[in-house]
């Protein structure tokens, strides 16, 4: 069976780009392959470097998970601080990791670009980071939007280097996976890039927001005055809110605005109130079951336990051939 690795940085809650780009991935697969879904809190601290509640904010994505749809018995989640062979191979690697080509990173020179006081040795090698993650269980597979995608070349780059240096084939490349034809990249409300928690609270819808606060959300997302032209190309603001009626409404729904956009009689204020509708009843059941989930504190500590113990079985199998590879013996 083919192993998939994918992660969910510990930053709090998972929001709609989450789960359309990756979670509704994981639950399809959980089933096919075996699964190693983990909370990102070392990652975390490339950007976050003090959080303020670090503990809380893995426990509510591991709630999250959980209410999303995966299985902790036909999956393995853990988190990635209680696995200490993700920081053991990180360093191997590193070791074999050129400072050009992580500076080259696309998403290293945003970092810096948008946080010049916080430019730390973690950001730059956070693709190593990601590699380790991802080698640790020999995956071939890794559900990834498409702004990782540089960061999956770049692992697969770090596992044949290992092969080459060491003469062995050890590590298989992995590669981009998603049960839909094409990598998903969920907008944020800000009108420009991704949904994400980096981006501000405005940015992104929430698993676990209230209708109210979606509908507050949605209303205040930005647009402009509207088409000039008939079937004038949509820039990108506007383009993002249909990318998200794509993601929660009917086709009919969507061509329907489109139809209004290509006639220049859009209405921005009825598209959002009938996008934000959407996203309540989209994330509806899931908001009910983290409430759920989050009252019952024995179950979600039995899950982190269980998947922290099984995560450790396979990296002390990886670690074990690794370190013998390199050539660390005991005397």
């Amino acid at each position: 069976m083919e192993t998939v690795v994918s992660g969910i940085r510990s930053t709090g809650k998972l929001h709609l780009g989450n789960y359309f780009g990756a979670i509704r991935n994981f639950v399809q697969m959980q089933h096919e392959y075996d699964c190693y879904f983990f909370i990102a809190d070392l990652h975390a601290l490339t950007t976050h470097p003090t959080p303020d509640d670090l503990h809380a904010n893995v426990r509510q994505v591991v709630v999250e998970y959980l209410a999303a749809g995966i299985d902790p018995d036909a999956a393995t989640i853990y988190i990635q601080s209680e696995v200490p062979e993700v920081a053991e191979l990180y360093l191997y690697l590193n070791m074999n990791a050129y400072v050009g080509e992580l500076e080259r990173a696309t998403s290293f020179k945003d970092k810096v670009r948008a946080n010049p006081d916080n430019v730390n040795a973690g950001l730059l090698t956070y693709p190593v980071l990601m590699a380790a993650d991802i080698l640790l269980h020999r995956a071939t597979k890794v559900p990834v939007g498409k702004d990782q995608e540089q960061h999956l070349e770049m692992a697969r780059t770090f596992a044949n280097r290992f092969n080459r240096l060491y003469k062995t084939e050890y590590f298989a490349e992995p590669y981009a996976f998603s049960f839909s034809k094409q990598l998903v990249k969920i907008p944020g409300l800000d009108g420009k890039g991704k949904m994400g928690k980096s981006e501000g609270e405005a940015n992104a819808v929430y698993l676990s927001d209230s209708p109210e606060t979606i509908r507050k959300k949605v209303m205040r997302a930005v647009t402009d005055s509207g088409p000039t032209a008939p079937n004038q190309q949509k820039p990108e603001a506007i383009q993002n809110l249909f990318t998200l009626l794509a993601a929660v409404s009917s086709p009919d729904t969507v061509n329907h605005f489109d139809d209004r956009y290509n006639r220049c009689e859009i209405r921005y204020g009825d598209l959002k109130k009938q996008l934000a509708e959407d996203m309540v009843i989209a994330t509806a059941d899931v908001r009910e079951r983290i409430h759920e989930i989050s009252n019952d504190n024995e179950y979600i500590s039995k899950v982190i336990r269980q998947g922290n113990e099984k995560a450790r079985e396979s990296a002390r199998r990886t670690l074990t051939d690794v370190r013998e590879i390199i050539g660390f013996k005991q005397f």
